[in-house]
């Protein structure tokens, strides 16, 4: 029996990549009105001399060519290279209220903002404003509270190193270590599981390492849409015999088959390259219990490496308790796999010498995604595939920048060390009491504690979770300062005094009195590079990031111990800063300037496990079973991207690869699901949240939503981000790395009330 024809979503066949994207691309071109701009702009995309793609974190090969970029990257820089522009004609026309009324990729499809502009409470209008009374008026406002840390200084990942030191720098000599920062949003749990585990935060793996790893292990991770630039690595590994297991609960069509553009009989065969070997959809936060079954078999087959484990790690005996008491029974119920599928993923892992564990924010982003990363690193260490080449594990950042931030002091728990070497650089003592992260700060906002938020880019109110609480207390602000490019739903929340800073692009050449400038960029495998633009700025009125950070900073603390104006004239100045507060950067500008940059050091990657000398095995007791709560009718909900999206930036409606066109309002089910509510594919239905709140114990709840018959393993279901932000309560996250939980949220779902 066929399914019923419902509006928007049609099967798609194909593999990912292929004509689609070329065409995608064309569209997205055409879409923003500057054709030569935005195509000169990518040929300089990825380019030893051109600028880091705004996309995504995956690295550049050493070898580039002018075609290495992927659609999304292209969609990336349409976007931001646009002709089409916000000016303050948009703001007379219409008022706050109005604004708040267009779609959130409306009110980006408007275009660059060109000006400084200022809230006016009287008209409900953003006004022009001049740069000096904006920083006049930013600096007067922050130095009116009571207390520094009344203040909140939001990061978004596509910063660059430099302005994200001046940031840290400017934030500290004030007097507060309060960085809400969109880490701590996705990857949070890396940042704090992975130094517990193997003595540093970030992966442990080159570009180069996939060429010599004899088997690749994705776990929650969906490249073909949200870094597909890797599917090119996939590709190469696939041709040359590589098992490649995927562990995900939707079939992503990037992880099944790749027509890669840049070979025109894959385009014109249509089928693509096949790219997982095996493809297990573990249901919705069953992948410790995956995990745990993977090494169960390791200790019962004796595949472990006794070596490495003797002279590298400490703690193998409790993880083999944990193991011992661990059953299979309750493996298979709590992963959703049998157990033969369990034990064929373990078999491959143990006939492979060096083997790469990739994973996104489908481990992360939980209630419990510190453990999942610590269930990741165990595995990896069972047979010593950290520390040696072609094995290693491979956390897969989203924004260009976010691990950088990180790397160069945007942390809300500074060191002794860091605020020493602040001090001995730059003359002024660093605050060493923890500061607030993202959920903190909304939860400070909320509460009446903080008062002021300035935004370093980023849409934070849209990105977090639990939006029914947080645009009511960012009202509640006497200040609110975005540093953008565009306009988004965020700066539509206004305080009782909102400005609006439009900073220069990844695209745009960045020019000072000593001549143009560029700035660099760390991605997911610790390479850190340089980043130039060429273009024309959208507006001869935009500063840049560096410059914007300088002029608050200057109005802020007119008795600074920093030279803002002197570092802000010539970046090698500023890294030179960063050189001396971070050793490891040691030599800075000599080594960026080296074509593809330079890679930072990681300890774990040459088996330099940290100050404690050793890698550690970390049980985390049971298996998650709170979320295989099907006997009752609860099922799990997990948040996905569209295929046209970034993050919170809707490029449009269109998910490819998932088959649905012109909407966002779906829910995907499997056919049993739907089945078992007495649902049909196409039904309107309502989801309502199963999380308990005890801050705020009110119903959350999406309705009016379509059902989509899916493959999905019974008992899991998603919707696209945003959209399901609603059904995450602020207080219901990683208790270790404060991350929301949006991707493991129990609810019910039932034919919609109205239908």
């Amino acid at each position: 029996m066929s399914k019923p024809k419902v509006p928007g979503i049609e099967r798609f066949e194909g593999p990912a990549g292929g004509w689609p994207a070329l065409g995608a691309v064309a569209h997205a071109l055409k879409g923003q009105m500057a054709l030569g701009r935005e195509t000169a702009a990518l040929r300089k995309v990825n380019q030893p001399a051109g600028f880091d793609c705004p996309g995504c974190a995956w690295p550049d090969p050493k070898h580039t060519s002018s075609f290495e970029f992927c659609e999304n990257g292209a969609k990336a820089v349409a976007w931001e290279a646009t002709g089409k522009r916000a000016t303050p004609a948009l703001f007379a026309e219409n008022t706050v209220s109005q604004l708040w009324q267009w779609t959130d990729h409306a009110l980006e499809d408007a275009g660059r903002l060109t000006e400084p502009m200022a809230y006016d409470a009287a008209t409900d209008r953003y006004l022009p404003i001049g740069w000096d009374d904006a920083f006049t008026r930013i600096g007067a406002a922050l130095r009116a509270l009571p207390d520094p840390d009344m203040a909140e200084f939001y990061t978004s990942g596509r910063t660059s190193n430099e302005a994200a030191f001046l940031y840290q720098l400017m934030v500290r000599e004030y007097g507060s270590n309060n960085f809400p920062d969109c880490s701590n949003l996705c990857h949070e749990a890396t940042s704090v599981a992975l130094p517990q585990s193997i003595g540093v935060g970030k992966g442990t793996v080159t570009l180069d390492d996939f060429a010599l790893c004899d088997a690749l292990f994705s776990f929650g991770h969906n490249p073909g849409t949200n870094h597909p630039r890797m599917l090119s690595t996939l590709r190469e590994l696939s041709l040359r015999g590589v098992p490649i297991i995927a562990v995900n609960p939707l079939r992503e069509r990037g992880l099944e088959r790749f027509a890669s553009p840049q070979h025109p009989t894959e385009m014109l065969g249509g089928q693509g390259a096949p790219i997982a070997q095996s493809y297990y959809q573990v249901g919705i936060g069953g992948d410790v219990a995956f995990l745990k079954g993977m090494m169960k078999w390791l200790l019962a087959n004796n595949a472990l490496d006794h070596g490495f484990i003797a002279e590298y790690t400490t703690g193998i005996e409790a993880l083999c308790r944990d193991l011992d008491a661990t059953s299979w029974d309750d493996i298979q119920v709590t992963s959703g796999l049998p157990r033969q599928d369990i034990e064929a993923a373990a078999a491959v892992y143990a006939k492979a010498e060096r083997v790469i564990v990739c994973y996104g924010m489908g481990m992360t982003q939980h209630r419990f995604g510190t453990r999942n990363v610590h269930q990741m690193a165990n595995l990896l260490l069972l047979r010593g595939n950290i520390g040696k080449p072609g094995a290693g594990i491979a956390p897969i950042r989203g924004h260009s920048n976010v691990q950088g931030d990180r790397t160069v002091g945007i942390t809300e728990k500074p060191t002794p060390a860091l605020a020493e070497a602040i001090r001995r650089t730059y003359g002024f003592e660093v605050p060493l009491r923890h500061g607030h992260d993202s959920v903190a700060a909304v939860r400070a906002i909320r509460d009446g504690r903080s008062k002021a938020l300035v935004c370093l880019g980023g849409n934070l109110a849209v990105a977090i979770s639990d939006p029914d609480t947080t645009f009511p207390a960012m009202r509640k602000l006497d200040l609110a300062v975005h540093i953008a490019t565009k306009l988004n739903r965020s700066h539509l929340i206004t305080a009782k005094e909102s400005i609006l800073l439009p900073c220069l692009g990844r695209t745009e050449a960045d020019l000072t009195a000593r001549g143009p400038q560029f700035v660099t960029v760390e991605d997911s495998m610790s390479m850190v590079h340089a980043s130039q633009g060429g273009l024309k700025p959208a507006s001869p009125r935009l500063k840049s990031e560096p410059a914007i950070v300088a002029g608050i900073a200057k109005a802020l603390l007119p008795d600074s111990k920093v030279d803002w104006e002197h570092l802000v004239a010539d970046y090698d100045r500023i890294r030179d800063g960063i050189e001396a507060v971070f050793p490891i950067f040691h030599d800075f500008n000599r080594r960026v300037r080296e074509p593809g940059g330079f890679r930072l050091y990681v300890g774990a990657s040459v088996r330099d496990w940290g100050p404690g000398g050793k890698a550690n095995f970390l049980v985390s007791p049971g298996l998650n079973e709170d979320l295989r709560l099907q006997a009752d009718g609860v099922l799990t909900l997990t948040t996905v991207r569209s295929h046209d999206q970034y993050n919170t930036t809707i490029y449009g409606y269109s998910d490819r690869y998932r088959g649905v066109e012109g909407r966002r309002d779906v829910v995907f089910m499997s056919a049993d699901d739907l089945r078992e509510r007495g649902l049909a594919h196409g039904d309107r239905i309502d989801i309502e949240s199963c999380l308990a709140s005890a801050e705020d114990p009110g119903v959350r709840a999406v309705r009016g939503f379509t059902a989509v018959e899916y493959d999905l393993p019974r008992g899991s279901v998603a919707m696209y981000f945003p959209e399901g932000n609603v059904l995450v309560p602020l207080d219901c996250h990683d208790a270790n790395s404060g991350t929301p939980g949006y991707k493991s949220i129990p609810v019910r779902i039932r034919a919609a009330a109205d239908a």
